[in-house]
C-alpha cells in the first residue's frame, strides 16, 4: 500500500494511542440533514495511522478493509471524532480486526442491521471501551423502527471495491474484486 511507504510515526507509550472515528457523507443532502441530527454516513476507525472500515461484497470472507485515514474512496470526508485511547499495540489491533472479520463478512452487510457504522462501534468498543456518537448511525436505528419507509438497497451500492481487506480465518489478505466479479479468496496472492 503506497500511502504507508516512508511514513514515520512517533513512538507512543502503551495505553496512549488515540483512536478516531472518521465520518463521511454518503449523500449530498447531509449538508442540510446534519443540522437536523440526521444523515447518511459511512465511518471508519483510525488507529496507528490506518483506517479500518466495513463494506459489502458477495463472498463470505471478511468485509473489513484498511485504507488511508480520511480518504475513503467514494465518500466525502465530514469530520474526525476522538473516541478515546487504546493500550493495544499495532499487532493486537490487527488481531482484533481479524477477529471482527469473522462477524463482519462481506455478504453479511445490511444497511439497517449490520453496516459500516455498526462495525465502527464494535471496533471502538473493543479498542477503547467507548461507543461511537449516536448521531452517526441514527438513520439505521430509525430504519429498524420503520422498515416500511426505508427503500431496498442494492448490494453493489455499498461495495468495498478495491481496498485491501483484512485477513480472517487464515485466508490470504486480498484485494476485493470490483462490483459483480466474484472470485474466491484463494485466487488472490
Amino acid at each position: 500500500m503506497g500511502w504507508r511507504k516512508g511514513r514515520r510515526r512517533k513512538k507512543r507509550s502503551s495505553g496512549c494511542e488515540p483512536v478516531y472515528l472518521n465520518v463521511y457523507d454518503v449523500s449530498p443532502t447531509n449538508g442540510y440533514s446534519y443540522w437536523l441530527g440526521l444523515g447518511v454516513y459511512h465511518s471508519g476507525v483510525e488507529v496507528y495511522g490506518v483506517e479500518y472500515a466495513f463494506g459489502a461484497h458477495e463472498s463470505s470472507w471478511s468485509g473489513i478493509f484498511e485504507g488511508e485515514p480520511k480518504k475513503c474512496e467514494g465518500f466525502k470526508f465530514r469530520k474526525r471524532v476522538m473516541i478515546g485511547k487504546t493500550g493495544m499495540g499495532e499487532s493486537e489491533v490487527k488481531a482484533v480486526m481479524e477477529e471482527l472479520g469473522g462477524e463482519y463478512r462481506g455478504n453479511a452487510y445490511n444497511l439497517i442491521s449490520k453496516n459500516c457504522n455498526h462495525f465502527s462501534n464494535a471496533a471502538s468498543r473493543r479498542l477503547t471501551g467507548k461507543s461511537i456518537p449516536a448521531w452517526v448511525n441514527r438513520l439505521a436505528k430509525f430504519g429498524m423502527c420503520c422498515k416500511c419507509v426505508v427503500p431496498p438497497v442494492r448490494l453493489d451500492a455499498t461495495m468495498a471495491n478495491t481496498h485491501r481487506t483484512i485477513n480472517c480465518d487464515n485466508m490470504p489478505t486480498c484485494q476485493l474484486p470490483a462490483y459483480r466479479e466474484t472470485l474466491e479468496p484463494h485466487q488472490y496472492k
